[in-house]
């Protein structure tokens, strides 16, 4: 049985200028392995609404399940709430258990719960919510799509929220093995390995040492047992004077 498929959508102008370097990807693809989710695709958008509807539409209709990041705060351009019901024909509006999560918040730390904040607590109506310890602010589950806070922080928080709800599958174990032989010289030999062992997965990473020419190729699978035995093999392939 294959293992569930996700994607991730990162949300904002600021990814797409440079002027933030995304560290969610990274975060979600460790826990999603550990998971048993597999990762297929990330897609990067600006903060334009049509851009982003479109995306999810399609992330969806393809994926098991979508984790969005970004464009969930307080101000103008945080519009990925709105996108997202519309993506999905649902009403929006600020919602009760919402609201009493923030306005409660808010209180305890003697701040106004302003408009700007309200908009935090616009949730669309068939959404399930998404705790976020860190700032209370909620993220929100709609049909396959998990939608979440840019925050690094936040995010962390909101993905562990999630994970519990879903249904994972084998988790993915790796092994690297170092091979000090330019790729050319080990690309005929890999393939070979590659297509005896098609339940495995077989990347190859080059890299140039103090004048050494050579690869970390990283195997992948859910069985270690497997992986044991395909690095084994690739270590006599290609072990001294071979």
């Amino acid at each position: 049985m294959p293992n569930p498929t996700a994607a991730m959508l990162v949300i904002g102008d600021e990814i797409l200028s440079g002027r933030t370097k995304d560290a969610n990807m990274h975060h979600l693809a460790g826990k999603l392995t550990e998971h048993g989710i597999d990762l297929k695709e990330v897609r990067v958008v600006s903060d334009d609404a049509p851009a982003i509807e479109a995306a999810v539409r399609s992330l969806s209709g393809t994926y098991d399940h979508v984790f969005t990041s970004g464009g969930i705060g307080p101000t103008h351009d945080d519009i990925t709430a709105d996108c997202i019901a519309r993506a999905f024909d649902d009403h929006i509006d600020i919602r009760d258990d919402a609201r009493d999560l923030l306005a409660a918040h808010y209180a305890r730390q003697g701040q106004d719960f302003n408009a700007a904040r309200q908009r935090m607590a616009r949730i669309p109506d068939r959404a399930t919510l998404i705790e976020n310890p860190i700032s209370v602010a909620p993220g929100f589950t709609l049909e396959n799509v998990h939608v979440m806070a840019g925050v690094p922080s936040v995010f962390k928080a909101m993905v562990d929220s999630v994970l519990p709800r879903l249904t994972g599958g084998a988790p993915l174990h790796s092994r690297s093995i170092r091979i000090e032989r330019g790729e050319g010289e080990i690309a005929g030999p890999l393939g070979q390995l590659a297509s005896q062992n098609a339940d495995l997965s077989f990347g190859s990473y080059p890299f140039i040492q103090n004048g050494i020419f050579g690869a970390n190729i990283v195997i992948r699978g859910t069985d270690p047992a497997r992986i044991d035995a395909a690095a084994k093999s690739l270590s006599q392939l290609f072990s001294e004077g071979t």
